[in-house]
């Protein structure tokens, strides 16, 4: 797709598409404290995500990490997405576990996958019809997996480049978490930030539970210096930072990528 973002007018007018694949990826619970109004109903026909048990390694350390290529091929391809399918993912808080859906796929390869602006609250205000959550099977697609290496960093590649002027760290967490005012909500692990590191909260990017415009997206970004740097987006296990990138990926030409461990994994190995 040619945007990262679509309107819930625009997914209702292309329902009948038969490559449309529409992804939930919706969560009971979250870091942030996030409730949604629209528990156990979907998007009619909508796949479930499974971020936290299926499409995450579990038996890493570090929450929400990233699958192998070959993981990522096979769950896709028993939820039936093909090739050819058009992903439009939401998820019951607006905007929150979407973006981090649509990076995954993004680097797989897989560029024909958008985001429903507004999530399912903005497709239920608008009188669109939804259905109970239920288990579903599919006939097994053939989606193919391409890892593009430049879409993340890992922790030794930002402990090298700490005072590279050319490499900028986003951290998308909340203010009082970047400073270390509060504590982390997962506990044990020491507050503060990655240092050089930069704090635009995933929040500023966001309004009323759907993207800020690109105007207002393009005065967030203008209050740093960004310039031509690699932007690397951190937050505190790789799923709010997410929102952050695909907000600066809808005004930004700059080459993006995301520190899948972010501070959960920082804080415990790094000393700095």
């Amino acid at each position: 797709m040619k945007c990262p973002l679509v309107s819930s007018t625009w997914l209702l007018n292309n329902l009948s598409d038969p490559d449309l694949v529409i992804i939930d990826a919706s969560q009971k619970e979250n870091k942030a404290k996030l409730v949604s109004n629209s528990e156990n109903v979907q998007i009619r026909g909508a796949r479930y995500f499974d971020i936290k048990h299926k499409f995450s390694a579990t038996d890493s350390p570090f929450p929400n990490t990233l699958l192998t290529p070959e993981e990522f091929q096979e769950k896709c391809r028993e939820l039936g997405v093909n090739t050819t399918s058009k992903l439009v993912v939401y998820d019951n808080l607006g905007v929150y576990r979407s973006p981090r859906v649509w990076w995954m796929f993004k680097i797989m390869g897989f560029d024909n996958v958008a985001v429903l602006d507004g999530g399912l609250p903005n497709w239920i205000s608008q009188g669109n019809q939804v259905e109970s959550a239920r288990t579903q099977t599919f006939q097994k697609g053939d989606f193919n997996a391409v890892f593009d290496v430049t879409k993340v960093r890992d922790i030794r590649f930002l402990t090298k480049n700490l005072s590279n002027n050319n490499v900028l760290v986003i951290d998308a967490r909340s203010a009082d978490r970047f400073n270390g005012i509060v504590p982390e909500p997962r506990k044990g692990l020491r507050g503060g930030h990655i240092p050089n590191s930069i704090n635009i909260p995933f929040t500023d990017a966001l309004e009323n539970g759907k993207f800020k415009t690109k105007k207002q997206l393009t005065e967030l970004f203008n209050n740093f210096k960004i310039e031509n740097n690699l932007l690397v987006f951190s937050c505190g296990s790789g799923i709010t930072a997410c929102i952050v990138l695909l907000a600066a990926s809808l005004v930004l030409k700059n080459n993006k990528a995301l520190y899948d461990g972010s501070w959960t994994e920082w804080a415990q190995l790094n000393k700095f």
